[in-house]
């Protein structure tokens, strides 16, 4: 009798570990959506434009970045003032310029597939992401950027990457005191940089319209400053087509 109930009580001790953890994932994200606005004013949200500058071997390069809700999207650079879409979605299709030939092609339908998969991920991965089929686990406290952190995996749908079926995670830090992600890792599972992680930092969080976003991001060493953020703009369809 001891030992079934001394395995009793293990089971029951797992049962709450693994609640407490799950718990604790959803409170982590839930604060954090109320703290940067709310889940409300999120929902609301139909569309973004930001306007940054990314430095490029020393150049300050502006970039607009335009993302709808139901996943139409550009990114349009302006280099040596030539304006360029770099890549583009219209729900259907997605394109990229050739900076060989200047001319606009077709990206595969591998890829555009994720790109339809992830359009939900507008405004926020973490926006219901239990009704996205997406899982939050919390992985304790690590310290990162020299500050102490939450850290998050947050497990989407699978990427298609070749024909397979590949995860699709990205773990979050959380700052524990103001509890926004300040850092993002993912897996690259494609080209010259396969198997390596993919670091983002974000910083400089600031309140636009009662939403706080993050004004000054740093991926794979490219620094990104953000100069505004325009919220539901006003949008030609036509910049989302693919121009033959």
């Amino acid at each position: 009798m001891k030992k079934i109930g001394s395995l009793v009580s293990m089971m029951l001790l797992v049962f709450v570990s693994f609640s407490t953890r799950a718990q604790t994932a959803d409170e982590i994200i839930s604060t954090y959506l109320k703290n940067i606005g709310g889940v409300e004013k999120f929902k609301s949200l139909t569309g973004t434009k930001t306007e940054m500058t990314v430095n490029y071997q020393g150049m300050e390069i502006p970039v607009e970045l335009v993302q709808l809700k139901g996943g139409k999207m550009y990114l349009k650079i302006n280099f040596q003032g030539q304006e360029i879409t770099q890549m583009a979605f219209d729900g259907t299709t997605a394109w990229s310029t050739n900076f060989m030939t200047m001319k606009a092609e077709k990206l595969e339908s591998e890829m555009v597939q994720n790109i339809k998969d992830e359009a939900n991920d507008f405004p926020d991965a973490m926006l219901d992401y239990k009704a996205k089929g997406y899982t939050a686990e919390y992985l304790g406290k690590e310290t990162k950027e020299g500050t102490e952190c939450h850290k998050i995996k947050l497990t989407k749908k699978p990427q298609t990457i070749d024909g397979q079926k590949v995860d699709n995670v990205v773990f979050y830090y959380f700052d524990t005191e103001n509890n926004v992600p300040i850092l993002t890792e993912t897996e690259v599972k494609s080209g010259p940089a396969k198997g390596q992680i993919s670091t983002t930092t974000m910083s400089d969080y600031q309140e636009v319209d009662g939403i706080f976003f993050p004004f000054s991001m740093n991926q794979g060493g490219q620094a990104m400053k953000i100069k505004k953020i325009t919220l539901n703009p006003t949008v030609d369809q036509s910049a989302f087509a693919f121009k033959e």
